[in-house]
């Protein structure tokens, strides 16, 4: 392997299905020392009243989304979205590319630093929205079908909603054809972490050969 691209900082996504595990894989990536962007929590940064996306959103779906202090109330704004695939759609197309600016312009910050050999790009609808490709790699974690509607079952969703949120996102079989590692969470915390740790060895044994 060149020296460049050995001592280069690989840019992985994180994705899955939404209640298959990625949030915990992420978390554990970073108790062992990789940075990670959560696209989740910059979208809801974007949100904010001063942003230029929140104005865009009460435009496109109403004005009643927001609440008495000006913030845009996320449930209603789901309840919306994954109703109708074409405001789905429509809200992707005012978040999706600010998301990606600040990604990737953080992605390089760290790539300068020469700090890690590898940084992660969390996001549940990474090949979605067409980021995956700009990425060195894919990291997928999945579970069962019936254990994704029993995690968002148990955070407090109805099935409909749930079936209408995982049926939104590419199926799990599909991420998983494209996926360059993938991280098994159908299991216990302590065999997730298992494999994260195995691909994080590999990914600083890269760098160090």
């Amino acid at each position: 392997m060149p020296k460049e691209l050995r001592d280069s900082m690989l840019k992985l996504g994180l994705t899955g299905g939404i209640a298959s595990g990625k949030s915990a894989v992420a978390a554990i990536f970073r108790e062992l020392g990789f940075p990670v962007l959560d696209a989740d929590s910059i979208s809801h940064k974007l949100m904010e009243p001063g942003q230029t996306a929140r104005d865009e959103i009460l435009q496109s779906f109403g004005a009643g989304l927001a609440d008495a202090s000006g913030r845009i109330d996320r449930h209603k704004l789901a309840a919306v979205v994954f109703a109708a695939p074409e405001k789905l759609a429509k809200l992707n197309s005012i978040l999706h590319p600010r998301v990606d600016q600040i990604i990737f312009r953080q992605l390089e910050d760290w790539q300068k630093s020469g700090a890690y050999p590898a940084a992660f790009v969390e996001a549940a609808l990474l090949i979605e929205a067409g980021m995956a490709q700009r990425l060195d790699g894919l990291v997928v974690a999945w579970c069962t079908a019936e254990q994704q509607l029993e995690r968002l079952r148990a955070r407090g969703m109805s099935e409909i909603e749930a079936r209408r949120r995982i049926a939104a996102q590419l199926p799990i079989e599909e991420k998983r054809k494209r996926a360059t590692y993938i991280i098994d969470c159908s299991g216990t915390l302590e065999e997730t972490r298992a494999q994260v740790q195995a691909l994080a060895a590999n990914l600083h044994k890269r760098q160090s050969t």
